[in-house]
């Protein structure tokens, strides 16, 4: 059932992802709309995938685990009737809260079943193949859609595949609860930690999509610091922190969680431009970007479950670092990619990323658990989630942002080069400045093949800049886990008892700090 709830969490991510472009042209809109289109999704998760982690601890992981699937299917049923951008925002901000009960809340049920650490690798192997199997599928779902009925059925799949779900926790899951202690609800930890997260991404993407001096702008990110830096003090004071903030003395959890934020923010954001970039340069359809979409996520798929057999033999520093170089090296190795790049040569790219990908997943996830003591494993793998998501929702924004401004920056040299008047170049600024450069290309004319050839470049130079910046941001992840990972666990946690089932102390060392 755990695998199954984070399938059905992680479906609408790269179904939505790749159906971008069928989006973009029936609604007309613009790239910050489309941004949001994501994190609408991520934002939710990301904001409240601590309290549902808490408040399944508390209150039992059965009825969280539920009620996420009931959101999940809520959310798909009102994107699958909007007639707008703004009720997709909404529908997928309903799977995302649904996402958000749903992740910590299947690792918690695994963390309850399995308490050997050793053994539990192997689960959350499978795990991790679920989640990839979501991502894996969902563009392959969307293309087969996509030719034959409207954009809006691609929200169709998760509804009874939620549902079914639904039936069968209901009927064979067995509840279950972490030691209270005198757990409850951390709300101004909540409150404080959604203020920072919305506030920070809102900002990046009005900022990208219009000017970082507008008013509304510089309010979010004051909005943004301030939370951050509020919900560190409330943490820091509460008799319940929503995130124990001592779990950062482990170098195994800070290490995953840093790792998590940072290569997300990356792949995300690359997934998210990737997307635009068979749709609006190389002209491909849904189901045609869907296959090579499937380049990344099926080897991703395929080495999570050999990954997680590993974990006890082979060192979490040497897995995250090594999976993280060869995501780098993908990374880079497209920055040559063209208008004209062929399937076979951006293939082999997309599948050496996919297997990075599907060696870090795993061992990051079972490190950032098996870290801290046993009764902080719920906190910690919400809390590794919560900020994976932060980079996840951050991802799109970001990149999104760079690659806006790097195309609008470059489009008028392309479209002088093109030889167009004065006045065609003006039209076609304006069309790319009022809805970023993937509008532009939907909404000229049938005939502008060298105004759609100007666009088209200046994307790329767009494109080529995100894939530097995503390339940096794994790196930058692949030394943090290099360094912190080779650290030992101070003793104030190795000495914290870790109660197994029965009450029985699990002398289990900290995954992280592994020779």
């Amino acid at each position: 059932m755990a695998c199954l709830g984070v399938f059905v969490a992680y479906l609408p991510v790269t179904t939505v992802s790749a159906s971008l472009p069928a989006i973009q042209q029936a609604l007309g809109a613009s790239t910050a709309q489309l941004s949001w289109i994501s994190d609408a999704f991520v934002l939710p998760m990301a904001a409240f995938i601590l309290s549902t982690g808490v408040f399944g601890d508390v209150h039992g992981r059965k009825k969280v685990y539920l009620a996420g699937l009931v959101c999940c299917a809520a959310g798909a049923a009102i994107a699958l009737s909007a007639t707008s951008v703004e009720v997709i925002w909404v529908g997928q901000a309903f799977s995302g809260l649904g996402a958000a009960a749903l992740l910590p809340t299947t690792l918690a049920l695994i963390s309850d079943v399995v308490p050997d650490f050793r053994e539990r690798g192997k689960f959350i192997g499978f795990w991790a193949m679920s989640l990839m199997g979501a991502l894996a599928v969902g563009p392959l779902i969307a293309g087969a859609l996509l030719e034959h009925v409207s954009w809006r059925w691609i929200y169709l799949p998760p509804i009874p595949v939620a549902l079914l779900a639904v039936v069968v926790g209901a009927t064979t899951l067995s509840d279950s609860r972490a030691a209270a202690h005198g757990r409850h609800l951390d709300w101004a930890g909540q409150i404080t930690a959604a203020v920072a997260i919305v506030g920070l991404v809102y900002g990046v993407i009005e900022g990208g999509a219009g000017s970082f001096t507008q008013v509304r702008v510089v309010v979010a990110l004051a909005a943004a610091v301030l939370g951050g830096a509020a919900f560190v003090v409330v943490e820091r004071r509460s008799t319940s922190p929503m995130l124990d903030l001592r779990l950062f003395r482990s170098p195994g959890f800070t290490a995953t969680t840093l790792v998590a934020m940072i290569s997300f923010l990356g792949l995300i954001g690359f997934f998210f431009v990737l997307s635009l970039y068979f749709g609006m340069v190389q002209q491909l359809d849904t189901l045609q970007a869907g296959w090579r979409l499937l380049m990344v996520t099926l080897p991703a798929l395929l080495v999570g479950g050999p990954v997680g057999h590993l974990l006890h033999r082979t060192s979490a520093r040497i897995l995250i670092t090594g999976g993280l170089l060869v995501v780098t090296g993908s990374l880079a190795s497209l920055l040559t990619v063209g208008a004209d790049t062929s399937f076979l040569s951006i293939s082999w790219r997309l599948i050496l990323l996919g297997l990075g990908m599907g060696v870090v997943i795993t061992p990051m996830t079972a490190t950032a658990v098996a870290s801290v003591p046993y009764p902080l494993a719920g906190m910690a793998a919400a809390g590794n989630n919560a900020f994976r998501q932060v980079g996840g929702a951050l991802g799109p924004a970001v990149l999104g942002t760079l690659l806006t401004t790097r195309a609008l920056d470059t489009l008028p040299g392309h479209l002088a080069d093109a030889g167009l008047s004065a006045a065609d170049q003006q039209r076609a600024v304006a069309l790319a400045e009022s809805g970023g450069p993937g509008a532009g290309a939907a909404n000229v004319d049938a005939g502008s093949a060298r105004v759609l050839a100007a666009l088209g470049d200046s994307f790329l130079d767009g494109l080529h800049l995100c894939l530097l910046v995503a390339a940096v941001l794994t790196l930058v992840a692949a030394a943090v886990g290099f360094v912190l990972l080779g650290r030992p666990s101070p003793a104030s946690l190795d000495a914290a008892p870790r109660a197994g089932r029965g009450g029985e102390p699990a002398r289990e060392a900290v995954a992280g700090a592994r020779p």
